[in-house]
C-alpha cells in the first residue's frame, strides 16, 4: 500500500473536484434543454428522453471497466488524457445526431469518456489517503462537485435561451479542456513506479477475485448502488415533474439549486464530523433517516396527488439531506480494504453499483408520469434494503470481533 499523505492539500481537493465535476456538468446542465432537444430530434416521449440522463450512466459503468485496470498498469494521468479525448467526440456526436439513437449513442460514449476522471479521481485519493481520513478527503471532493448541480441547470438554460441547445454540449467542452490543462499542469502522478501491476488479460478477473474475498467492500457496493439508483430516478425525472407536473418551466433551475445545495451542506458537516464520529456510524444515521422520511411521505400521499410545490421541496430537501452523509462514506467504507488494487478495485465497485443503479432509474422513473410518488416509493425500497445490508454487515462485525 503506498504511503498516505498527512496533511490534505487544497490544490489536490479541488483539482480531484474538478475531474469529478465535468461528469456532474455533462448530467446536469443537460437537465433545462431535454424537451427541447428531443423535440429537434423527433423524440416526443418523455420517458424515452430521460435516456439523455440514464444513458450516460451506462457509459460510466461500461468505461470504468477499461479504464481503471489500464490506469493501475499505466498510471492514473496518461488515462485521464485518454478519457477527455473519448468525452469530447462523443460531445461532437451528440451535436450532430439526427435522432435518438445518434443521440443516446453519444450519451453512453460521453459516459465512456467520463469514466476514467471519475474513477481515477477516487483511485489517486486512495492512493494518498486511507480510512476515516480518506472519507473526510471524499466529502470535501464532493463539497467542491455539488456546486456543479446547484449552477448546472441554470447555466444549461441560458446558453439554451440565446444559443441553443448545442452550446451546452461547446461550454463541457470549454470546461474540460480548462480541467485538463489544470490536471496536466498541476497534478503529480499519485500512482508510484513500484505499485504500478503489469497488465495482462488476467487483471480484470484477477481483481474480480480479489474483490470477492472482501465481503463488507461487496456489500457496501451494493449499497451504493441501491441508493445511486433512488438519485439517478430523480435526475433523469427531475425535467419532467418540475416542469410539466408543477409548470416551473422557468424557474427549474433554482428549485434544482436550492435541494442541491442541502445535500453539499449535509457533505460540508460530514467532512467535518467523519474523522469524529466515523464513517459508518454517519452512515448508519444517514440511512436511517433516509429511510424514515421515504415512509412518512408514503405513508401521507399514498394514492392522492401531488401535494403543494413547498411540502414537496421539503421532504426532498430532508432526503437529499442524508445523502450528503451517504455517497462520500459508502464509497469510502467499500475501498478501505482495496487500496493495493485501487485503480481496479474502483472500476469494479463502480460498475457494479451503476449495473445496480440503471435499470432501478429506468424502472421507477417509467411510473413517474402523473404523480412522484413513485419517487419516494423507490427510496423506500431501495432504502429498506440497504438498511437491511447494513445491519446485517454490522452484526457479522459485531460477531467477528466478539
Amino acid at each position: 500500500m503506498q504511503k498516505s499523505q498527512q496533511r490534505p492539500q487544497f490544490e489536490f481537493v479541488a483539482i480531484m473536484a474538478s475531474l469529478m465535476s465535468i461528469v456532474a456538468l455533462a448530467i446536469d446542465a443537460l437537465l433545462p434543454a431535454m424537451s427541447t432537444i428531443g423535440i429537434d430530434i423527433n423524440s416526443l416521449d418523455p420517458t424515452e428522453n430521460q435516456k439523455f440522463i440514464t444513458m450516460i450512466f451506462l457509459g460510466l459503468g461500461v468505461g470504468q471497466l477499461i479504464f481503471g485496470p489500464l490506469s493501475d498498469s499505466f498510471g492514473r494521468k496518461p488515462i485521464v488524457y485518454i478519457g477527455f479525448i473519448v468525452f469530447c467526440l462523443a460531445s461532437v456526436i451528440c451535436v450532430l445526431a439526427p435522432n435518438l439513437e445518434w443521440m443516446i449513442l453519444g450519451r453512453i460514449l460521453q459516459g465512456i469518456g467520463l469514466s476514467a476522471p471519475r474513477t481515477i479521481s477516487i483511485s489517486m485519493i486512495r492512493d494518498s489517503y486511507k480510512g476515516d481520513y480518506m472519507a473526510k478527503i471524499m466529502s470535501f471532493v464532493t463539497a467542491f462537485f455539488i456546486l456543479v448541480p446547484i449552477v448546472a441547470p441554470a447555466m444549461g438554460k441560458f446558453f439554451l435561451d440565446h444559443y441553443g441547445w448545442e452550446a451546452i454540449f461547446y461550454m463541457q467542452l470549454v470546461a474540460t479542456l480548462v480541467v485538463g490543462v489544470w490536471f496536466w499542469r498541476r497534478q503529480p502522478e499519485t500512482l508510484k513506479p513500484e505499485y504500478k501491476i503489469k497488465f495482462s488479460n488476467h487483471v480484470f478477473v484477477d481483481g474480480f477475485r480479489e474483490l470477492l474475498q472482501h465481503r463488507e467492500t461487496m456489500a457496501f457496493t451494493i449499497v451504493s448502488g441501491l441508493i445511486t439508483g433512488a438519485f439517478m430516478v430523480y435526475l433523469s425525472s427531475a425535467q419532467e415533474v418540475f416542469e410539466v407536473q408543477y409548470g416551473l418551466t422557468d424557474n427549474f433551475p433554482y428549485v434544482f439549486a436550492g435541494l442541491a445545495i442541502s445535500v453539499g451542506l449535509s457533505t460540508l458537516l460530514n467532512g467535518t464530523m467523519v474523522v469524529k464520529l466515523g464513517m459508518r456510524r454517519l452512515a448508519l444515521i444517514a440511512l436511517t433517516l433516509f429511510c424514515t422520511v421515504s415512509v412518512v411521505y408514503v405513508g401521507l400521499f399514498w394514492n392522492s396527488p401531488n401535494p403543494d410545490l413547498w411540502i414537496l421541496i421539503t421532504f426532498l430537501a430532508m432526503q437529499f439531506f442524508t445523502l450528503g452523509f451517504l455517497f462520500g462514506n459508502l464509497r469510502a467504507i467499500a475501498m478501505e480494504p482495496i487500496g493495493h488494487i485501487a485503480g481496479i478495485g474502483a472500476a469494479i465497485t463502480g460498475f457494479i453499483s451503476t449495473m445496480i443503479a440503471i435499470p432501478i432509474a429506468t424502472y421507477v422513473g417509467s411510473y413517474i408520469q402523473d404523480t412522484i410518488l413513485p419517487l419516494f416509493m423507490g427510496f423506500l425500497v431501495c432504502g429498506s434494503i440497504s438498511l437491511g445490508i447494513f445491519m446485517l454487515m454490522r452484526r457479522r462485525s459485531i460477531l467477528a470481533a466478539a
